[in-house]
């Protein structure tokens, strides 16, 4: 197939991809909005699981009663099966969006993240396959509306704002380490996106009956997440100092993605440094990971469109 047409076809999976996403979402938004509300009280003495809906996990508390039963409201029947259909369709979406990837790759003849919009394509792709992969090992279907709405909106803004149609990239990317650094920091980012999404939603959970599991299970997903992740990002941050030595006879120059980068890397740090020593725990240490989390946001996006530097090659139409 040309490569013109390869190209075309890697922009309408994206477009599919996020169809899907939307479609998910709403899917799993009705099931958390009509499911099994839970007492953040009760779950922290053990009688809450981290299921929504009555899915796997366990939906009886610890004494036999159900916590929906105490409080005299029945979750209709529809709302798991709300939640089993948005999980199809998220792996539907996640597929179409694997392959606007592939696509995209074959039509450039190169790893397909050179510039911004590829980059936003993939780092979607990251936080979409960290919640599904997490999704496989337990149930965190709550999870669901917000990551694919981040999804959506992600992929949605790199279509509309830093589209860039398929062609080479400056000399400077055209090197294997591309597919070492730049792989690891999306891989790394995605599960830094579940950790932020499970962090956001520990500080707006309420006290009391919520829809939300438990704040403590809220803020073990973030931190195996972090836990995860935070090697990778180290990794990374190695990998693209290496690379630099390579491209411009230097270990670090203070190029803004760089400081960044290590700021990032020095806010996660913080956090997990503050659990393991000073045995943080609660909204002190969430509030600790979404500082780092904006770091890493604006590490990802905010420096390649609003600061100039040796990575502003990022092609932001």
């Amino acid at each position: 197939m040309p490569a013109d047409r390869l190209a075309e076809v890697s922009d309408l999976f994206v477009v599919a991809a996020v169809l899907l996403y939307l479609f998910s979402m709403v899917g799993f938004a009705l099931e958390l909005a009509f499911g099994r509300a839970r007492s953040d009280g009760a779950a922290r003495r053990g009688r809450v699981p981290v299921a929504v809906g009555g899915a796997a996990g366990g939906a009886e508390a610890a004494d036999g009663a159900r916590p929906d039963a105490e409080e005299g409201v029945e979750p209709p029947s529809w709302a798991p099966k709300a939640g089993v259909a948005a999980l199809v369709l998220g792996w539907l979406g996640w597929a179409a969006n694997l392959a606007a990837i592939v696509t995209r790759g074959l039509a450039v003849d190169r790893w397909p993240w050179g510039n911004m919009y590829e980059f936003v394509v993939a780092i979607c792709f990251a936080a979409v396959t960290a919640f599904l992969v997490m999704q496989v090992r337990q149930n965190v279907r709550f999870l669901g509306p917000f990551v694919m709405v981040a999804a959506t909106l992600g992929l949605g803004f790199a279509v509309k704002v830093l589209y860039t149609a398929a062609g080479p990239v400056v000399p400077a990317l055209n090197s294997y380490w591309v597919a070492i650094h730049v792989t690891a920091a999306i891989l790394a980012s995605g599960l830094f996106i579940l950790a932020g999404v499970a962090g956001i939603l520990y500080l707006v959970r309420g006290d009391g009956l919520s829809r939300l599991p438990s704040r403590a299970d809220l803020e073990r997903v973030a931190h195996r997440a972090i836990v995860l992740s935070f090697p990778v990002w180290t990794f990374a941050v190695i990998a693209g100092a290496l690379w630099a030595d390579k491209a411009w006879g230097r270990y670090w120059g203070w190029d803004p993605k760089e400081v960044w980068a290590f700021i990032t890397w020095v806010a996660y740090a913080a956090y997990l440094h503050a659990r393991v020593t000073a045995g943080w725990r609660g909204r002190a240490a969430t509030i600790v990971q979404l500082i780092a989390f904006g770091c890493l946001l604006f590490n990802l996006i905010g420096v390649n469109i609003f600061i100039s530097g040796l990575h502003s090659y990022a092609d932001v139409n």
